[in-house]
């Protein structure tokens, strides 16, 4: 007979998911230095398409050293392609905002995302959702407000693209909850690679000579190489850092862990640019985080009085 004890992470394996977590807070915000510094002579769409070509080959060995199979069962694919199509969508706006954007900004914009997903949870699924979590997605929209005001004012239009990273992640996040119950994680990052460069190569084939700012593909040069591997190595370091913290210590523990990221960008953002976010962006950003971690907060209270009625005994 197994005690109910042995389904309590170990504090272990919960040390060691915090662990990864916080790897994941300091990685990604240097994928997102990378593709900054690239973006200076490199267009967007190419930058886009070097992180999951980067990705791509870098998983290919780790499949091939755990044994996995690379076997896809047909109703995943749909998923799958929506999958990488998303992600492909969401990095696309994020590096055409932070060519020109403070990383900070942009990021706490893209932390509007937790939000959309409450919200299509509710209002889409279906699902059980309180008004106060309602209430902390709204506050957090506001927070957002703040800081495309000044960003908008400064930068124009691209200044909503994260808004466009936003909503692609939200559903990014709903197509691999269900992906993620079916699919070895090292086998769907290789995947989402694989998908999201094939859908690249058409459009850098027909973009060539173009003219387009964002599209039109040039040889690298120098260093730049070094950018673009870095976009690619940062992105698939930190998604498999968070993808295995998660499978190692509960989500309510983690989750709060990843508005670190946020300080991290602003101390790198101003460490290689200069950059700074002024006040009304520094506003913005606290409410964002504060309204993320009320939202984080009510979930684990739910969750608490679920298991509470659930272990009562009949009467």
């Amino acid at each position: 007979m197994t005690s109910s004890s042995s389904y309590i992470p170990s504090t272990d394996r919960i040390l060691a998911g915090v662990a990864l977590m916080l790897g994941f807070c300091v990685t990604a915000p240097l994928l997102d230095v990378a593709a900054k510094l690239a973006s200076g002579s490199v267009p967007v769409g190419q930058i886009t398409a070097a992180r999951f070509f980067v990705q791509c080959v870098l998983m290919a060995p780790f499949v091939w050293m755990m044994g996995l199979s690379l076997r896809v069962a047909r109703a995943q694919w749909l998923a799958l392609f929506f999958r990488a199509a998303l992600l492909l969508v969401a990095t696309f706006c994020f590096v055409a905002a932070i060519s020109v954007m403070p990383l900070a900004d942009a990021l706490a914009i893209v932390f509007v995302a937790p939000f959309i997903v409450l919200l299509v949870g509710k209002f889409y699924l279906g699902e059980e959702v309180g008004p106060r979590r309602v209430g902390a997605a709204i506050v957090g929209f506001v927070g957002v407000l703040f800081v495309i005001q000044p960003s908008f004012a400064a930068f124009g239009a691209v200044a909503l693209f994260p808004l466009g990273t936003a909503v692609g992640f939200a559903f990014y996040i709903l197509v691999t909850r269900g992906l993620s119950r079916r699919m070895h994680p090292v086998t769907l990052q290789f995947h989402t690679g694989l998908v999201a460069s094939l859908m690249c190569l058409p459009i850098m084939i027909f973009a060539q000579g173009s003219g387009s700012e964002f599209l039109d593909p040039v040889w690298p040069e120098g260093i730049v190489w070094l950018w673009l591997l870095g976009v690619g190595f940062f992105a698939t370091l930190s998604h498999m850092m968070m993808t295995y913290a998660l499978s190692l210590a509960p989500s309510a523990t983690l989750a709060p862990m990843q508005y670190l990221e946020l300080p991290v960008a602003t101390f790198l953002g101003y460490l290689v640019f200069g950059d700074f976010p002024n006040a009304l962006t520094l506003t913005g950003i606290a409410i964002i985080i504060g309204a993320g971690l009320y939202m984080i907060h009510r979930e684990r209270v739910t969750a608490r009085q679920l298991m509470t009625e659930r272990a009562a005994p009949p009467i």
